[in-house]
C-alpha cells in the first residue's frame, strides 16, 4: 500500500490501493460502508460499490483501476474507486465510478484533492457521471471535465 501525504497541516492522508495492494491491508467493508453513507441520493446498493471495489483492486485481465480514500485520525473522510475500462479513444480508458467526501469534511478541499490524485494516477482519458443538480458538477468542470454527450441507457425491465 502506498500513502501520501496530502495535507499535513490538517492531518489529512490519502491512501491508494490498486491490485498490487495487499488483500489483508485493503478495508473494503470500511470503503463500502462509507461509499454507500455518504453518496447520499447519488448513491447505489452496497452490492454495486462493492463490485466496483472488487473489478478495480482486480488482477484479473481485463479489468483494474484504483481505489483512494482520504483519511483524518484513522476516519474515512473521503473515498474514490476509478475502474479501467478497457478501452482507448472513443470510450475513455478509465471511468470514476464513485466519489464521496464526508458530509463534515467538505469545504476543506478533500474532494478537489481526491480528484487530482485520481486523475494523476489514471493512465489516459477518465469519464464520469455525474446527476445535473450535483453541487459536485462545479468543482469537475472547473478540473477540466466537460460534458460531451447526453448519456441514454436502456434497461430491461428483469434488471431494474
Amino acid at each position: 500500500m502506498q500513502t501520501k501525504s496530502v495535507n499535513s497541516d490538517s492531518g489529512i492522508k490519502l491512501f491508494f490501493y490498486n491490485s498490487d495492494s495487499e488483500i489483508s491491508e485493503i478495508p473494503n467493508t470500511e470503503i463500502v460502508d462509507f461509499l454507500f453513507n455518504h453518496l447520499e441520493q447519488y448513491g447505489d446498493p452496497k452490492h454495486h460499490i462493492e463490485a466496483s471495489i472488487h473489478y478495480a483492486l482486480s488482477k484479473d485481465e481485463g479489468k483494474g483501476g484504483f481505489v483512494l480514500t482520504s483519511r483524518v485520525k484513522n476516519k474515512i473522510v473521503g473515498a474514490v474507486v476509478v475502474n479501467e475500462t478497457g478501452m482507448k479513444g472513443f470510450i475513455p480508458e478509465n471511468i470514476l465510478v464513485y466519489i464521496a467526501v464526508d458530509a463534515s469534511q467538505r469545504g476543506k478541499g478533500i474532494g478537489k484533492s481526491l480528484m487530482k490524485e485520481a486523475l494523476s494516477k489514471a493512465h489516459g482519458a477518465v469519464a464520469l457521471h455525474v446527476e445535473p443538480d450535483n453541487p459536485a458538477r462545479k468543482l469537475y468542470e472547473n478540473l477540466g471535465f466537460t460534458h460531451k454527450y447526453l448519456e441514454m441507457r436502456y434497461q430491461p425491465e428483469d434488471l431494474k
